[in-house]
């Protein structure tokens, strides 16, 4: 498992996004590749000789507090990104979703909770560029209808935006794109707590815009399901960075 730092090559890669967000497979922004759409494909073609058992993925483990984290596993070659969690003692992280083209179930983070994360891990981490962590893992958080979706936007709008090279004119991520497939207003996605503060989805009708997660019961105690004490562990931590962070500003 790497460090942050591993993506260095990668933060201000146009490419990287398009593949990514999945741009470069129709997903949103596709309509604004442009140029880029013929680089891509000419990569896919020489990723066509490459060993399908080559592994790829890149482990990249963002931490919170110590022995907290949040673990980012990306694979640009075959479109799947999952999220996971580490508290101490820990030797794998905890999964509490995944994006890929096929079985998608990204929704693991109420929009409240990424930012909280992501605050932690800028206070946390002060060499990243800013907006990092919050364009990267977007993607596995969704907005309802308790959120300030106009706040949410512009601040994944401005991650995006800071990281995009000055001299680069051509595709690049965007709020909308986030916001096109993670907004779930109107859709009736309702949450539950038990008195320890776990949230998962309650049930909703067939007929609802699907909500792709597997934060969809409580805690059973068993080890199995959604890992809620790992996640409430995560934010726990993050809370306690972000009030340190506060007391030696």
């Amino acid at each position: 498992m790497t460090t942050p730092s591993a993506l260095h090559e990668l933060w201000h890669d146009p490419e990287f996004w398009a593949r990514y967000t999945f741009a470069h497979e129709d997903g949103p922004g596709a309509d604004r590749l442009g140029a880029l759409q013929d680089l891509l494909d000419e990569h896919d073609d020489l990723d066509d000789d490459v060993d399908d058992e080559d592994d790829t993925s890149l482990d990249v483990a963002f931490e919170v507090d110590a022995g907290h984290h949040v673990v980012l596993s990306i694979d640009v070659s075959i479109d799947l990104h999952s999220l996971g969690v580490t508290t101490p003692g820990t030797t794998e992280p905890a999964e509490l979703g995944w994006d890929d083209l096929a079985h998608w179930h990204p929704y693991a983070l109420r929009w409240s909770e990424l930012d909280l994360i992501c605050r932690a891990i800028a206070a946390r981490n002060p060499e990243l560029p800013p907006g990092a962590a919050l364009a990267l893992l977007c993607r596995f958080a969704a907005v309802f209808d308790d959120d300030d979706v106009d706040q949410a936007l512009a601040a994944v709008d401005e991650a995006y935006a800071a990281l995009r090279p000055a001299d680069w004119a051509g595709y690049w991520p965007r709020g909308t794109d986030w916001l096109e497939r993670a907004d779930f207003r109107g859709e009736n996605v309702t949450w539950q707590r038990d008195e320890a503060g776990n949230l998962w989805t309650g049930e909703r009708d067939v007929d609802a815009e699907p909500f792709y997660s597997t934060r969809i019961g409580p805690d059973t105690g068993a080890g199995d399901g959604f890992p809620h004490a790992q996640l409430r562990a995560v934010l726990d931590a993050a809370t306690a960075t972000l009030a340190r962070s506060v007391t030696s500003g």
